[in-house]
């Protein structure tokens, strides 16, 4: 209440925007903590194109999980051309993307918003305390000095805001990119081992 008294009618935009990000922040940490963690067993099995052992490990896993939403729709279509599941690997890693991303375009405007709205209680701060100021001279110094702290408490704010938004953001990106290059990397070995048990079954054959 403090703050609000002295940074004026822009700290409740702020707040609501410190409250947005504080939510899309421990959902996206809690979702990547749950959902986005790849366990050792899946990569260690990823060398067999039908292992029943890293099947039953992908079935431990919640069906949320970005593993088990990419490999086991894959495990149960793989006697399909290899082109097939190219494809399906694209589209099911592209959902996996999207709903791992979810959220974060609003961290990313908050991060440029913020500031913003700042900057604007930076100005309504300094335009209230120049009224103070007529043409005689210094008015009231007391108010002057209270839009003042008002501009920078203001500023203060969106800044920080901004700062902690744009770390939670870099830190999220990172962190879908580095899963997407571990699923690629197990599909790619899964993918080559498909190809190899259908080469060697038509030479076979």
């Amino acid at each position: 209440m403090q703050a609000a008294r002295v940074g004026g009618w822009v700290v409740y935009p702020l707040t609501l925007l410190a409250i947005v990000a504080l939510v899309i922040t421990l959902d996206r940490a809690w979702v990547f903590w749950r959902f986005a963690v790849i366990p050792a067993a899946p990569q260690a099995q990823a060398h067999a194109a039908d292992d029943p052992d890293r099947t039953a490990a992908l079935l431990r896993l919640p069906p949320q999980h970005a593993l088990r939403r990419l490999l086991e729709p894959l495990i149960g279509h793989a006697a399909k051309p290899a082109w097939w599941i190219e494809a399906r690997a694209g589209a099911l890693a592209l959902d996996v993307q999207r709903d791992m991303s979810r959220g974060l375009w609003v961290l990313e405007t908050i991060v440029t918003a913020a500031p913003l709205l700042g900057l604007l209680g930076t100005i309504v701060g300094m335009m209230h305390a120049f009224r103070l100021i007529g043409n005689s001279g210094l008015v009231n110094p007391g108010g002057v000095t209270g839009g003042v702290a008002q501009a920078l408490v203001a500023t203060a704010i969106g800044l920080v805001i901004a700062l902690v938004s744009l770390f939670a953001f870099n830190y999220f990106s990172r962190r879908i990119d580095r899963l997407m290059d571990e699923l690629e990397a197990i599909v790619s070995t899964w993918l080559s081992n498909v190809r190899l048990a259908q080469e060697h079954e038509a030479q076979t054959s």
